[in-house]
């Protein structure tokens, strides 16, 4: 296991901006001016194989695509009273019966990392364990 501290300075050492994590929890919210998408997927996960010894998936999102998920939310009202318990779920492609790769967060957090990004960070980034479901 990494630690949340270890994680900032890895992103700011490959030159990220505005790295900032929330609790201990994997997810990153940073700024990216040269990588984006699956390249920017792809690029961190070979990363930190190589400099942290992690083999894990990472799902990164643009700000405009997590303001997206927040206000598209079908369960507003479950979210309003027990948004501990909504979990949203992030893929890297469409649902496909032989591969079954994600990582969820509950609303609480979807929204807490809604808030580091509005205060100026490019791109969200949790980050998961590798393990096939």
């Amino acid at each position: 296991m990494v630690g949340m501290t270890n994680l900032r300075n890895f992103l700011t050492e490959l030159g990220f901006d505005n790295v900032k994590s929330l609790l201990q929890s994997g997810n990153l919210v940073f700024g990216s001016r040269s990588r984006f998408g699956a390249e920017l997927e792809r690029y961190l996960e070979m990363e930190a194989a190589k400099r942290l010894a992690l083999e894990i998936d990472i799902y990164a999102r643009t700000v405009e695509e997590w303001k997206s998920v927040v206000r598209q939310n079908p369960f507003r009202k479950e979210a309003e009273r027990d948004p501990g318990h909504l979990v949203v779920l992030f893929l890297k492609n469409a649902p496909a019966a032989k591969d079954g790769r994600g990582t969820g967060r509950n609303w609480n957090t979807v929204l807490k990392l809604d808030v580091i990004a509005k205060a100026g960070s490019m791109r969200l980034t949790p980050v998961a364990q590798r393990r096939r479901i």
